[in-house]
């Protein structure tokens, strides 16, 4: 009899053979839970142990796993990637370009949020900005006061903080802060809406106007297309039934490439974009057939650019190699012909 195991995550496209029913995990009864936005997810799985696996914060799960922290496995499946160039939005009357940004002060809704340390790891080793010099405004996009609970970083005996991160208590916003000239930029997941005000913020913009083609040339140079989140198990549902590590990714892998393969049929527009066609050809163009695929060795180059950024930016106290983050599963399934 299969087993009663429920799984959390936003209905992306990638997921919805598996919450249909259309793939089924073997010896699993999956019930799928639909949480809209994916820090309730975090939240639920984190607090209170909710579901058997869902989807987790990659740099909340390896800050965890680097502590020594075992609530959780992992299988290398990666819901949620996003390139990041075009979420560092600055004052232009200050900021020209990314040399501009050493020495300023940058809000962002916290340090350790994956976005902030996927954009901190590409001005750092791209760009060459001196994070050190940076002082970091933590706080909501939208409103005053927090967006999460404080960022810990790890104090390396002998050396100076990794970084400076002081509280927004001003009463106001990130957003805010920045059209007044309170700070000199944002990052993070999401872009200030003084972005779009014109009118109100002509001095923001973005640092890199033509984020796209910045995007796909760090893709052609570096490899990496950001992961921000993975798929993380329960320990105690691991332990006891180790076997559905293999069986939760091969499903989550089977949803992911069926769902690739029919946005790639001839004739079909499965999403509301008018030129899906020419997107994808662009896509396949940059990435080749597959841009969003599973599995360690497949993304061990972005994987360990983000565990070295962890590392750089005082999350992690140690560099952990990226096959002990992961439950060890057979990623292909054996093929009867």
């Amino acid at each position: 009899m299969p087993i009663p195991f429920s799984f959390a995550a936003p209905c992306y496209d990638r997921m919805v053979p598996l919450a249909t029913g259309e793939v089924r995990p073997a010896g699993l009864d999956l019930n799928f839970v639909e949480v809209q936005h994916p820090r309730d997810v975090f939240d639920r799985m984190v607090r209170n142990a909710e579901f058997d696996a869902s989807e987790l914060s990659s740099s909340e799960y390896i800050t965890r796993h680097a502590a020594g922290d075992r609530t959780f496995t992992a299988v290398p499946a990666f819901p949620l990637r996003t390139f990041r160039h075009g979420y560092i939005v600055v004052n232009t009357d200050r900021i020209k370009s990314p040399a501009d940004l050493s020495g300023k002060r940058i809000g962002v809704q916290l340090y350790t949020m994956t976005a902030a340390v996927w954009i901190r790891g590409l001005l750092m080793h791209e760009y060459g900005v001196d994070l050190s010099s940076i002082t970091w405004v933590e706080g909501r996009m939208d409103a005053p006061g927090a967006h999460g609970k404080p960022s810990v970083l790890i104090k390396r005996e002998g050396g100076k903080p990794p970084a400076t991160i002081v509280k927004n208590e001003s009463g106001k916003s990130l957003n805010q802060l920045l059209v007044d000239g309170e700070i000199d930029g944002t990052i993070g997941a999401e872009v200030p809406a003084c972005l779009w005000d014109s009118e109100n913020a002509p001095h923001v913009q973005r640092l890199f106007p033509d984020y796209k083609e910045a995007e796909k040339a760090y893709y052609r140079k570096t490899g990496i297309f950001p992961i921000m989140h993975l798929v993380a198990i329960r320990r105690e549902v691991f332990e006891k039934h180790k076997w559905v590590a293999t069986s939760l990714f091969q499903a989550l892998d089977e949803s992911k490439e069926l769902v690739r393969k029919r946005t790639y049929m001839p004739g079909m527009i499965r999403c509301m974009l008018p030129w899906l066609r020419e997107a994808l050809e662009e896509t396949i163009e940059v990435f080749g057939e597959d841009c969003w695929p599973y599995g360690v060795e497949k993304n061990r180059k972005t994987l360990e650019a983000l565990v070295q950024y962890l590392f750089e930016q005082g999350m992690i106290d140690r560099v952990v190699k990226v096959e002990d983050l992961f439950a060890p599963v057979q990623e292909a399934p054996f093929v009867i012909h």
